[in-house]
C-alpha cells in the first residue's frame, strides 16, 4: 500500500434506437481509467440479448476492434473498471456481472463498498447461493435477483433490495428492457447522467466520461435516488433519500479526473483551493513549487498562486505508465516510479523546494521522490500533502483497510519528514478539508482522517474477507 488504491468506474448508455453502444462505452469507459486499472468489461443489450466481453487489463488492451464488433450493436450498454478494494484482481472479478434468471437477463456495475456484505453473503449462502466471485458487487447481483424473481418490475426489485444495503454503493442496472442507476442514501460516491443530441441518456460515475461521448451533464443522480431510463422516458423514485450526504472529500482530493463535474464544484478548483489552504498553514522559504503528477499539481498550482512562491515543472511524467499501484510486487512499484518520473534538473537544481503531494500514505513513494529531487541537486525539500493525515481505514470503497501501513498512525510529522529525508512535511489541515469547494462545511465523509464513520463500522473488512485460508475462515467446518 505506496499508495491509495482507486475507486471503480462506471458508465452506461441508453439509446432511442440500435446503434454502436459498444464504441460509446469503450470511449466513456476510457475517460474513466483512472478509477480503475485492473479489470475492464462492457455488456450490450440488443432486444433482451446480452453480448459481453471483459477481462484483466487496461481498457486499451481488454478491448480490441475484433471482440467490440462482436459485441454488436444495440440500444443499451454499461460498462465498468475496476480496482479491487473487495476481492482478489482476476479475472472472475472483473465487471460487469452477467445473471440469467426466471424473468430474463441481468448485468451489473457497481462502484462503491459495502459494510454488510460479509452479513449478507452468509446469509445468502445459507439459503443455498452460490457465487463464483469473491467481490461484494455480486452480493448485490444476487440480491437484486432474488428481489426479481418476486417482485412485478425491475425497479421494484431494485428498490426492494437496496433497503438491505449498508455502506456505498453507486450502481447500474441493466434489464432486458431498462437501465436503472442507484445512489446510496449517503451519497459515497459520485453518479450523474446526460443527454446527447441523437436523444441517447448517459450515465456515468464522472462527467468528463459525458464530455468524451458528446453527452451533455444534466445534473448528479442525488444521494437515495434511482432513476429509470426505458423507451418511454426518465422516471425518479426517491423512496430511500432523506438522509444527510456524505460525498468521500477525497474524490475532490485524489480519485476523480480534474476536468470532472461534482456537486456543481470542478476538481480542479477544489484542488487549488487545498494548496491555497496550505499557503494559508505552511509559509515557507522557497525558491520553487512543485507538484506530483498528475493530482498534485493543481493543489501546488494554488499553494504558488497564495503565496507568490514561483510555480515550475519539476517532473516529467511518462504518460504511457500506469498509476504505480497495478503492479502486484512491491520491487515492481519502486521500479515503475523510477521509470514513471524523471525531475527536470535545471527547474530544482540548487532551489528550496515545496513539493505538493495529493497525500502522504505510507511514506515509501514520498520518500523516492524526495530522494530523486535531492539527486538532482535541490537545496532544501518541503513536503506538503493537499490531503489530512490518513489515520483510519475506509470502508467506503478506496483501498486503505487498516491503520497498520498508514506511516501518520506510528509517527508524529518530525519523524515522518526525517524518514521520507524532507527538510519539513506538512498536511492540509484537518478542519479546512470540508471547505474545498467554497461551501458550508457540511455533506463529506471524512472518516478516514477523523474516525467519524457515517455508518457502523463492519465486522469482516479486509479486503480478502471473501477468500481467507481454510485455517482462518469459520465456514469450512469439517471440510
Amino acid at each position: 500500500m505506496s499508495e491509495i488504491h482507486e475507486e471503480c468506474g462506471v458508465f452506461g448508455i441508453f439509446a432511442p434506437d440500435v446503434q454502436d453502444v459498444a464504441h460509446t462505452c469503450y470511449y466513456g469507459l476510457f475517460a474513466l481509467q483512472h478509477r480503475g486499472q485492473e479489470s475492464a468489461g462492457i455488456v450490450v443489450n440488443r432486444d433482451g440479448v446480452f453480448s459481453s466481453h471483459k477481462d484483466v487489463g487496461l481498457v486499451n488492451d481488454v478491448f480490441t476492434a475484433e471482440n467490440l464488433s462482436r459485441l454488436g450493436q444495440g440500444n443499451m450498454a454499461i460498462g465498468h473498471v475496476r480496482y479491487s478494494t473487495t476481492g482478489c484482481g482476476g479475472r472472475e472479478n472483473a465487471q460487469p456481472i452477467v445473471v440469467n434468471h426466471l424473468k430474463g437477463g441481468m448485468a451489473l456495475a457497481h462502484n462503491g463498498n459495502l459494510v454488510n456484505a460479509y452479513a449478507l453473503r452468509s446469509s445468502l449462502e445459507e439459503d443455498g447461493s452460490i457465487f463464483h466471485t469473491s467481490s461484494d458487487s455480486e452480493v448485490i447481483a444476487h440480491i437484486i435477483t432474488k428481489e426479481r424473481v418476486r417482485t412485478r418490475s425491475i425497479e421494484e426489485a431494485v428498490l426492494s433490495s437496496v433497503g438491505k444495503l449498508r455502506g456505498a454503493f453507486s450502481f447500474l442496472v441493466m434489464s432486458p428492457s431498462k437501465l436503472i442507476a442507484v445512489r446510496d442514501p449517503l451519497g459515497f460516491h459520485p453518479l450523474c447522467f446526460g443527454k446527447r443530441e441523437d436523444g441517447a441518456y448517459v450515465v456515468a460515475s464522472e462527467s468528463c466520461a459525458l464530455d468524451a461521448v458528446g453527452a451533455t451533464l444534466s445534473r448528479e443522480i442525488a444521494p437515495g435516488e434511482m432513476l429509470v431510463f426505458t423507451k418511454d422516458g426518465v422516471f425518479s423514485d426517491t423512496t430511500h433519500c432523506g438522509k444527510n450526504r456524505h460525498l468521500c472529500v477525497f474524490e475532490y482530493l485524489y480519485i476523480a479526473r480534474p476536468d470532472s463535474v461534482i456537486e456543481g464544484c470542478t476538481v480542479h478548483e477544489a484542488r487549488k483551493q487545498a494548496g491555497r489552504f496550505l499557503a494559508e498553514a505552511y509559509r515557507i522559504d522557497a525558491d520553487v513549487v512543485v507538484g506530483v503528477p498528475d493530482s498534485g499539481l493543481d493543489a501546488a498550482f494554488g499553494y504558488a498562486e497564495a503565496s507568490g512562491v514561483p510555480y515550475g515543472i519539476g517532473f516529467i511524467k511518462n504518460k504511457y505508465i500506469g498509476r504505480t499501484f497495478i503492479a502486484p510486487v512491491q520491487a515492481t512499484r519502486e521500479d515503475r516510479v523510477r521509470i514513471k518520473l524523471n525531475v527536470l534538473k535545471s527547474a530544482v537544481e540548487g532551489k528550496r523546494v515545496i513539493l505538493v503531494d495529493d497525500s502522504i500514505v505510507r511514506g515509501t513513494t514520498c520518500a523516492r521522490i524526495v530522494r530523486m529531487l535531492r539527486n538532482a541537486g535541490a537545496r532544501e525539500v518541503h513536503m506538503l500533502s493537499s490531503a489530512p493525515a490518513f489515520l483510519n481505514p475506509c470502508y467506503y470503497g478506496t483501498d486503505i483497510d487498516s491503520r497498520e501501513n498508514l506511516i501518520a498512525c506510528h509517527h508524529p510529522v518530525s519523524e515522518i519528514a526525517q524518514i521520507i529525508g524532507a527538510d519539513s512535511v506538512g498536511y492540509l489541515p484537518l478542519e479546512k478539508v470540508r471547505y474545498l469547494t467554497g461551501g458550508d462545511g457540511t455533506g463529506f465523509c471524512t472518516a478516514c482522517f477523523d474516525g467519524n464513520y457515517p455508518t457502523e463500522e463492519p465486522a469482516e473488512h479486509g479486503k480478502n474477507r471473501f477468500e481467507r485460508p481454510i485455517s482462518e475462515n469459520p465456514k469450512y467446518r469439517n471440510g
